[in-house]
């Protein structure tokens, strides 16, 4: 989940593959200006609503990833559920986290190897899993480079630099990847051969230059999510050198929502009635309608281009096993120094 400012009306900034696009690059590029700004949702204070139900407060780095979150906020599925929820923007997962711990959020929703890695470093979160959020589709995550480079395949990108989101939990080390999308790419090239740990400097950037850095060949190619895959094929005709998640990271599950242990175990219920609505939304939003809605009545997008953006996939279930599959690259990749068993953050 990208950082993104807040305080700035609801907006969805990630996730899809691409179908054909026809939108001029000056759509495009405003599209993914509002895309990535974050979003700001009023809702209830803390305590019991005034119906008597649940009161839970959600922390959100705003992308595709969660747009049945507000979805279900939107449509009335939490509110139908007892649920009183109020979703708060914060620019990243750190922040987040701090939310978490001091107790003025009572979830937080982000990506899974940013969370995870929160776990296995800072015993005192005791993190447990809510809910799943969503899971990879092909074109969702891209390394691009310029039609000049000569760049064509994995192969490629041997002695190269490549420009990536700076990281929000996990300290830069050499050879070491940082983020969900270094995990995921990483694992892609050394499927190919090729050793991206000696063989590729990764350069972490603020999310909004890397498209300007390729441009201006300060980076010899980006690994980025939608919408900025979008802007970058529309404003410089980037192409694909490879796709993130696919191979032995297709369907990789990208993000979920989380909560403190002594939270989980104060509230079952309360978090039980959430994931059901959740999952509700989410199982709506495997039709292109609902999300494409959200996406152009909250991003400022018209809708337009909220139809040609595609979604991975909304789980509309909990499947540790799956997850565990994000724990392992990163034990594999050296991102965790321990195995983590991701059962065991699963209920109170």
């Amino acid at each position: 989940m990208r950082p993104a400012p807040a305080h700035v009306p609801v907006a969805c900034d990630r996730g899809p593959a691409r179908p054909s696009r026809v939108v001029s690059a000056a759509v495009g590029v405003l599209a993914v200006a509002a895309l990535a700004a974050g979003c700001q949702t009023a809702g209830a204070g803390s305590g019991t609503s005034a119906a008597g139900g649940s009161t839970i407060t959600v922390a959100a780095a705003p992308g595709v990833d969660d747009a049945p979150l507000y979805l279900a906020f939107k449509n009335g599925t939490f509110a139908s559920a007892g649920l009183n929820v109020r979703i708060v923007s914060y620019p990243s997962v750190g922040q987040e986290l701090r939310a978490l711990a001091n107790g003025t959020a009572d979830i937080a929703a982000g990506d899974y190897v940013d969370f995870f890695y929160a776990e296995a470093n800072n015993s005192r979160l005791n993190l447990r899993i809510v809910a799943d959020g969503y899971h990879a589709a092909p074109g969702v995550m891209e390394v691009l480079t310029l039609p000049s480079s000569g760049i064509t395949t994995p192969q490629g990108l041997e002695g190269k630099t490549i420009g990536t989101t700076e990281p929000q939990v996990i300290p830069v080390k050499n050879g070491v990847p940082y983020s969900l999308e270094t995990v995921a790419t990483q694992s892609v090239l050394e499927n190919d051969g090729v050793d991206s740990a000696r063989q590729v400097k990764w350069e972490p950037l603020p999310s909004g230059d890397l498209i300007t850095a390729l441009e201006d060949h300060q980076v010899n190619a980006i690994l980025v999510q939608e919408p900025y895959i979008y802007e970058a094929e529309s404003r410089l005709g980037a192409i694909e050198v490879l796709d993130s998640c696919s191979g032995a990271t297709a369907s990789l599950p990208l993000s979920g929502y989380f909560a403190l242990g002594s939270f989980a175990s104060k509230n079952p219920d309360a978090l039980e009635d959430f994931r059901s609505a959740l999952q509700r939304a989410q199982a709506a939003a495997a039709l292109p309608g609902p999300v494409e809605n959200v996406l152009a009545r909250e991003s400022g997008m018209n809708m337009e281009t909220a139809s040609l953006v595609t979604i991975g996939d909304y789980p509309t279930s909990l499947n540790a096993a799956s997850l565990q599959r994000v724990a392992g690259l990163m034990f594999s990749l050296g991102t965790l120094q321990r195995t983590l068993n991701v059962a065991s953050m699963v209920g109170p």
